[in-house]
């Protein structure tokens, strides 16, 4: 017997899994976009591109730490998100009837949360910090994110947990690292 609270988001899924399929699921265009941001989502190499690409705009000497507080904070936020937080819900897929428009890996974890939604919107808040281009980088999240809905990989209910877990991971890490430390104080012997 499922429990109450499962079918709803059972409902939910069904429901957010139709209007895809009928409203934008077969676009030939949309297909390759939303392929395209499933594949480079995978492992966070999306996010680890764009790091590196801050990194390199940067003009002061301060991009080694952010550079390497989102290459390490995406490595501990996929082995945190894929590894313990899937074990706990076991999940499964939705179930693909025929072949894909295009080619995708399909992974063996759980589908509860979306690792892709959580690693895009985690990477989205690390990288807006200083960056005026901040906008852009959650418009890719919700690109990413979604992705995975349109291909079938995940429920939308996967996607919507993952992306809440990936900003709230990302704001925790931004406390945590902050992309400036704290000044020390004035020496106060003088």
């Amino acid at each position: 017997m499922t429990s109450r609270p499962l079918q709803s988001f059972e409902a939910f899924d069904a429901i957010a899994d139709g209007l895809v399929a009928r409203h934008l699921r077969g676009r030939r265009s949309l297909d390759m976009l939303m392929y395209a941001a499933s594949a480079l989502g995978d492992h966070g190499v999306l996010w680890m591109l764009l790091a590196g690409a801050q990194a390199a705009r940067r003009r002061d000497q301060e991009w080694r730490r952010p550079l390497l507080r989102a290459l390490i904070g995406l490595g501990v936020e996929s082995a945190v998100v894929n590894g313990p937080v899937k074990w706990v819900f076991r999940r499964s897929r939705p179930v693909q009837e025929g072949p894909r428009p295009l080619y995708l890996r399909t992974p063996r974890s759980s589908s509860f949360p979306s690792g892709h939604a959580s690693a895009a919107f985690f990477g989205a808040a690390l990288l807006r910090d200083d960056d005026p281009a901040w906008p852009l980088y959650y418009a890719v999240a919700v690109v990413v994110a979604t992705s995975r809905l349109h291909v079938r990989i995940h429920h939308a209910s996967d996607v919507i947990a993952g992306a809440a877990l990936g900003a709230a991971l990302g704001e925790l890490t931004r406390a945590l690292v902050p992309l400036h430390p704290p000044a020390p104080p004035p020496d106060a012997g003088g």
